[in-house]
């Protein structure tokens, strides 16, 4: 599997996996998860251009997975019912998402950012059991709740 930045020429690739991913989420539990069209194409297109969006590809398959990362400061954890593990700088994972027709995305993405970042932030929907698993066998420690849209997410890191 490889990373890259994605481009526009991505995005209705990048689409259809949210709508797969979407689709995981509803049958596993995770009903209430990017509901009302979130990630929008608006969304992704700007994560693009500020190139924050990185797409997983294998040879045959093409595009796999996709996720958002950035360094820096985020105002969705600027305020946590809880506490950090840490105040030094960190990096940021959002929207990470897969077809599901590979395995171990989700690893490889986590240590794509580690190796970027060795302070790293992400937060999920208290009902996706999945993601939580995978950031806890990962590394990450839960550390609280924060708020994203006006709705609570479980918040953890990785230091």
């Amino acid at each position: 599997m490889n990373i890259r930045a994605a481009n526009e020429h991505d995005l209705p690739q990048l689409m259809d996996i949210f709508a797969q991913a979407k689709a995981f989420m509803r049958a596993h539990g995770n009903p209430h998860q990017w509901e009302d069209g979130y990630p929008s194409e608006d969304l992704m297109r700007e994560e693009i251009r500020r190139g924050h969006c990185f797409v997983v590809e294998t040879p045959a398959d093409g595009p796999v997975a996709t996720f958002c990362f950035s360094v820096g400061e985020d105002p969705t954890y600027a305020r946590i019912e809880g506490r950090w593990l840490n105040d030094k700088p960190y990096g940021v994972i959002h929207r990470l998402a897969s077809n599901g027709k590979t395995g171990g995305v989700a690893r490889l993405c986590i240590a794509w950012c580690a190796a970027r970042a060795d302070n790293l932030r992400a937060d999920t929907h208290a009902d996706n059991l999945v993601m939580q698993r995978l950031l806890l066998a990962n590394g990450f420690q839960p550390c609280g709740i924060i708020y994203t849209r006006e709705s609570p997410r479980l918040a953890y890191q990785k230091a």
